[in-house]
């Protein structure tokens, strides 16, 4: 019986099931379409995507186990707020994890992996060049990923990609405009030390790349939610 309603569902939204509305909802807020505090409401998203409320619920709940959604009783869900502690604890774990996860890819890195890091830089240079400044942010957090996927190490790669994501709910909410943005230099330097599969270098460059993130952050500066979900979502 449960099936056969996923199935009408499913159908019912023109293909849409609550994975892919996860998906589109964790780029629009990585890319800053949807700021944190905006509120999801669930008839309003329904709306925007042509599907059932239960499909939502399942979409908004599996976002809240990311913590990039939070589920208030009584009130409904709302991109997450990272405080200014929870701030702090991201980026001390993200200096633990990804300067030694930098000397690894090092270590591994293959002509492959190096192409697979240049044409992310490429694409953040055109989202920079195209005014385009939450796409550019959502290419940076993904070097990041796609080196921890070059170490090799699946299990620590899991918990950056974590970080990753709650970083850029932080830098929504805290960040100094094109300050915030990885510094395009910084990543040119990584891939230079990756070529080189300098091991040490590249994660000495990883510790200084990270202290500038988290220096270039206002935490007075707070952004403003989008006038409407619709807009948001470019629906």
């Amino acid at each position: 019986m449960n099936e056969g309603r996923q199935v009408m569902e499913t159908i019912a939204s023109k293909g849409w099931t609550s994975d892919m509305v996860v998906v589109d909802l964790e780029r629009a807020i990585h890319e800053h379409r949807l700021p944190p505090g905006t509120k999801l409401g669930e008839d309003d998203l329904s709306d925007a995507y042509g599907i059932s409320r239960t499909i939502v619920r399942a979409a908004l709940l599996a976002l809240s186990h990311r913590h990039l959604v939070e589920l208030r009783r009584n009130r409904g869900a709302f991109v997450a707020q990272p405080s200014v502690r929870e701030a702090r604890e991201v980026f001390e774990a993200r200096a633990l994890l990804e300067p030694r996860t930098a000397h690894s890819a090092a270590l591994r890195m293959t002509d492959k992996g190096l192409a697979i890091l240049q044409a992310n830089i490429r694409d953040e240079h055109a989202a920079l060049d195209a005014g385009e400044n939450g796409r550019a942010l959502f290419l940076s957090g993904q070097f990041h990923v796609e080196i921890a996927r070059i170490a090799d190490q699946s299990t620590i790669e899991a918990f950056i990609s974590q970080l990753i994501s709650r970083s850029s709910l932080i830098i929504a909410l805290y960040w100094r405009r094109r300050a915030a943005l990885c510094e395009t230099q910084a990543h040119h330097a990584l891939l230079d030390a990756f070529a080189r599969k300098d091991g040490d270098a590249a994660e000495q460059l990883m510790k200084s790349h990270l202290l500038d993130l988290v220096t270039s952050l206002d935490l007075r500066n707070v952004a403003e939610p989008p006038t409407s979900l619709r807009d948001a979502l470019k629906r």
